[in-house]
């Protein structure tokens, strides 16, 4: 017998077939392995955020407060995460992807375990924002992993297996959250984080023992002003947009707000062309693949997010199905969804993105124009539909574009352009609901209902349903007009494939500062 196989483990140890089965996945799969570690933590945060919007009405039940304050559990979550992913991407380009990763997952654990523990609103909120700094470092992050263990022909296919969870997740989370909520406590949504991401935890640390991220040339600086300027651009704006619904567009915080981050996002393009070490290379922007990637990105959601917040309260309140109804209507399409991210992800690092971007967009334009003919009387498989092909169109879309928008930069700022496309992402889905629900609202104020849309919910007037169904259809249309301008971007974006373009070493700011461009 050799000696080799004298050192391994006898035969009869307990789990020595676990153990090699692990050895033998580890050397031949491990691409896969860093995969299912970081789809726990990936699975557990998007299950978080469905879990937790259904147990709002009981999170106010319990601590006495009223729907409006009780919706900050949200909004400052997401709020948080916005205004940090930039700069929690900068900074794992500079100190390691990994340290940042599992630093983010021990930050969501600790929030969560805060959130559960809180006697009041107002230590809930500073634990969702704990929880809002441990996600904005992880989303980014996870996905510069990803596609930096996937080989350049494979790029797509990490993408789409990471929106296939995500899909999954989404799908799971309301209905795990009700049932949470149903039978053991609203507290216990929040406990449930801490097992998953320690089971996360301790995957990823062995899964990447030996594994470090490329990082950011040697003696790269954080840029501390860049990322207080980039934070307050987007809290100040995001703000704003969340709050102008309520207090009214031209009401002095908001149009101050508007004005403090559009001031604040000028001196931040500013300083970006002129810091030897940015903290977001704007120079990105010169490469069309890379410009186009992320306007179509920003178009696309623009164009869709709301689609999902209007629909529940159509289907609710206007064709008058309970809230399990309503779930059960949205859940095809995010399978669909899930299903179609990691199909085309796959073929897309084959046979190029524009197939898979424009035919996304085609797909879900017919969806909304579908969505659009509804009327406060249309049966349900007039919908279903309408909500599949849009689901559809997003996950044809989402990976091939991803992968094409990281193709045109380093892997040494996979980080920051991860971040940069998750804020993209969450960014267009403020603005989205800011838009259709303005749309809505001036609409039935100008058919003579009360502009809100807690007044389809609760008012007994006549014919307040089918105002809201007008408002509804007119934003529609402006959402099928986004939507046909992300496919024109990505038309023009280019066919090239994914995995014959590797990734473009990143422009060096140091050169176009030193000549004052």
């Amino acid at each position: 017998m050799s000696a080799s196989l004298l050192s391994l483990p006898s035969p009869n140890f307990f789990g020595t077939g676990l153990f090699y089965a692990l050895l033998i996945l580890n050397q031949s799969s491990s691409k896969y392995l860093v995969f299912g570690a970081l789809a726990i933590g990936l699975f557990a945060s998007v299950v978080d955020h469905g879990s937790v919007i259904v147990a709002l009405p009981s999170i106010a039940e319990h601590l006495y407060i009223d729907l409006p304050s009780v919706q900050w559990v949200v909004i400052g979550f997401a709020l948080t995460i916005s205004a940090l992913l930039l700069p929690m991407g900068r900074l794992a380009d500079i100190i390691g992807q990994k340290r940042v990763y599992i630093l983010g997952s021990v930050i969501l654990m600790v929030g969560a375990a805060g959130a559960g523990l809180a006697p009041n609103l107002a230590t809930l909120l500073l634990a969702r924002i704990l929880q809002g700094v441990g996600a904005a470092m992880t989303q980014g992050t996870g996905m510069a992993i990803m596609t930096s263990v996937f080989p350049p022909t494979e790029r797509g296919r990490a993408i789409g297996l990471l929106m296939t969870t995500v899909g999954v997740g989404a799908v799971a989370g309301p209905a795990i959250g009700g049932a949470v909520v149903d039978f053991i406590h609203w507290r216990a949504v929040f406990f449930l984080n801490i097992p998953l991401g320690l089971v996360g935890v301790i995957a990823t640390l062995y899964v990447l023992r030996r594994w470090e991220s490329e990082r950011a040339s040697q003696g790269s600086s954080f840029d501390w002003t860049g990322a207080i300027l980039s934070t307050g651009v987007l809290v100040a704006l995001l703000l704003g947009l969340t709050l102008a619904v309520n207090r009214g567009w031209m009401s002095a915080p908001i149009l101050a707000a508007f004005v403090l981050s559009a001031g604040m996002f000028v001196a931040f393009i500013w300083w970006e062309l002129r810091t030897p070490a940015p903290m977001f290379n704007l120079r990105f922007f010169r490469d069309r693949v890379f410009s186009c990637g992320v306007s179509a990105a920003f178009l696309t959601f623009l164009g869709q997010s709301s689609v999902l917040f209007l629909m529940p309260f159509y289907i609710q309140n206007v064709l008058g199905y309970s809230p399990k109804i309503a779930g059960l209507v949205v859940m095809p399409g995010a399978l669909c969804m899930a299903i179609m991210g990691s199909v085309t992800g796959t073929l897309s690092d084959k046979f190029g993105w524009r197939w898979f971007t424009v035919g996304g967009m085609v797909c879900s334009t017919v969806g909304l124009v579908i969505l659009s003919r509804v009327t406060d009387t249309s049966p349900l498989w007039e919908v279903i539909p309408g909500l599949i092909l849009i689901n559809c169109g997003m996950g044809m879309f989402y990976s091939p574009n991803s992968s094409s928008v990281l193709s045109a930069v380093g892997r040494e700022s996979y980080g920051v352009v991860s971040g940069f496309l998750n804020l993209v992402r969450n960014s267009a889905n403020v603005i989205s609901l800011a838009i259709a629900t303005t749309i809505v609202t001036v609409t039935m104020g100008s058919l003579g209902f009360e502009p809100s849309l807690e007044a389809v919910r609760t008012s007994a007037v006549e014919g307040v349903r089918g105002a809201f169904t007008v408002g509804m259809r007119y934003a529609f249309y402006v959402l099928i007009a986004l939507v046909i301008a992300s496919m024109t971007v990505s038309f023009l974006q280019g066919q090239a494939k994914p995995a014959l373009r590797p990734a473009q070493p990143s422009p060096q700011p140091e050169e176009s500062a030193a000549t004052g461009d």
